[in-house]
């Protein structure tokens, strides 16, 4: 199975509802590495670094986000992959 690197915006109500924490969570769960942070438009973003079928498991995971959350998009792109990441964490927003 082929390694995979994406780079996703998440839009809609995913700040002030643990989608960070969630994620974390998530990703830890499904095996994928990589970060993820609120940004100051209200969106958040994220890396997920790990194979193929466990990046789509973490896309489809952010479609539905936290409990309280509200996704309305996630845009994703594929960056190249450069087997940066041991873990997942939460990291500053930017």
């Amino acid at each position: 199975m082929e390694n995979k690197r994406i780079h996703v915006r998440i839009t809609g109500r995913v700040q002030g509802v643990y989608f960070r924490a969630e994620t974390q969570s998530a990703a830890n769960r499904i095996g994928v590495y990589g970060w993820v942070r609120n940004a100051r438009d209200g969106s958040v973003e994220a890396v997920f670094e790990g194979r193929e079928d466990r990046i789509r498991e973490m896309i489809a995971w952010c479609w539905k986000g936290s409990p309280f959350s509200r996704v309305v998009e996630v845009t994703v792109s594929e960056e190249p992959y450069r087997n940066a990441f041991r873990d997942f964490q939460i990291i500053r927003t930017v």
